[in-house]
C-alpha cells in the first residue's frame, strides 16, 4: 500500500502522485488510470477522497473522464508563442508565425478555415473595432492543429467596410496572410496590440480542444491598427492554457 504523509489533503497527495505518474510515461496518452475502487484500496482512502483526486487533475487538463472507460489520460504538448515587441511596430509579421512555433517544436501544423462570411459583431468586437451599432464585420474562423491534435481556435474579425467584400477571404490566405490583402486595400496594419485573459472553456471550446469544460484556457484578443490608428482587425485566440507557454521580448530603448 501506498504511504502518504500529513498534514496536506490526502485526496491533493493522491493526485500529485498520479500527476507525476503521468509526466513520467507511466500513464501514457489514451491509457485510463485505475479505477477509483482500486486508487482506493491502493492509497487506504475511502472513494469519495479519490473522486475528488481524480475530479482535482480532471479540472488541470491532465485526465477527460468518459462513461464506460473511466479516467482517460490526456496528451499535454507544450508549445511556446513567441512574440517579439518591436519599438516601432512597423512590421506586421513581427513575431513568430504560428507555423514557425509549431514547427520549432517538433510538430506539425495545419490550419483549417471553418466559417466565413458577414456577421453581425458581438458587444465585446464591436466595442473592441469601434463600431456603429449597424455595422457588420466578416469573420472568419480557424481551427489550428498539431500533429493532426487540435490545440487553437482563431476567430478573425475585419469591419466591413475595411475588408471590402466576402470575397477578400478567399481563397484562404492562412493565419496571418489577409495582413497583405488588406495593405492592397490601403488598410494594412502597422500596430497590434494584445489583451490576454484566463477564463474557463466553454462547451464548444473544449469539445474542439479535447478538454474538460470549464478547464483554464487563454484568450488572447490582438488588435491590429493601420497608420490612421484605425482598428482594421479584431482576431480572438483560445488556446488550452496547459499546453501552451505565452512568452513575449522587447528590445530596451537606449
Amino acid at each position: 500500500m501506498s504511504t502518504l504523509e500529513p498534514p496536506r489533503a490526502r485526496y491533493k497527495q493522491v493526485a500529485a502522485l498520479l500527476r507525476d505518474a503521468i509526466r513520467r510515461g507511466d500513464y501514457a496518452p489514451g491509457s485510463t488510470l485505475p479505477s477509483q475502487p482500486d486508487l482506493a484500496r491502493e492509497y487506504g482512502l475511502n472513494q469519495s477522497s479519490i473522486s475528488r483526486a481524480v475530479s482535482m487533475l480532471q479540472a488541470e487538463g491532465w485526465v477527460r473522464t468518459e462513461h464506460g472507460r473511466g479516467s482517460v489520460v490526456l496528451e499535454m504538448p507544450i508549445v511556446k508563442r513567441v512574440r517579439k515587441i518591436d519599438r516601432d511596430y512597423r512590421s506586421p509579421h513581427s513575431g513568430s508565425s504560428y507555423a514557425e512555433e509549431l514547427t520549432e517544436a517538433g510538430l506539425t501544423p495545419r490550419t483549417e478555415l471553418v466559417r466565413w462570411g458577414e456577421e453581425a459583431p458581438s458587444e465585446e468586437i464591436s466595442e473592441v473595432l469601434q463600431l456603429a451599432p449597424e455595422d457588420t464585420v466578416l469573420v472568419r474562423k480557424r481551427h489550428m492543429f498539431a500533429d493532426e491534435k487540435p490545440v487553437q481556435l482563431a476567430i478573425s474579425h475585419i469591419p466591413m467596410q475595411v475588408a471590402g467584400s466576402t470575397e477578400i477571404a478567399m481563397p484562404d490566405t492562412g493565419p496571418s496572410g489577409m495582413y497583405e490583402r488588406l495593405a492592397q486595400r490601403g488598410f494594412g496594419p502597422v500596430r497590434f496590440s494584445e489583451d490576454i485573459e484566463v477564463r474557463g472553456a466553454t462547451a464548444e471550446e473544449s469539445a474542439f480542444l479535447d478538454i474538460a469544460q470549464g478547464q483554464p484556457v487563454f484568450q488572447v484578443m490582438r488588435t491590429a491598427f493601420d497608420t490612421e490608428e484605425r482598428p482594421v482587425e479584431a482576431c480572438l485566440n483560445v488556446l488550452a492554457a496547459l499546453r501552451w507557454r505565452l512568452t513575449y521580448t522587447w528590445d530596451q530603448p537606449r
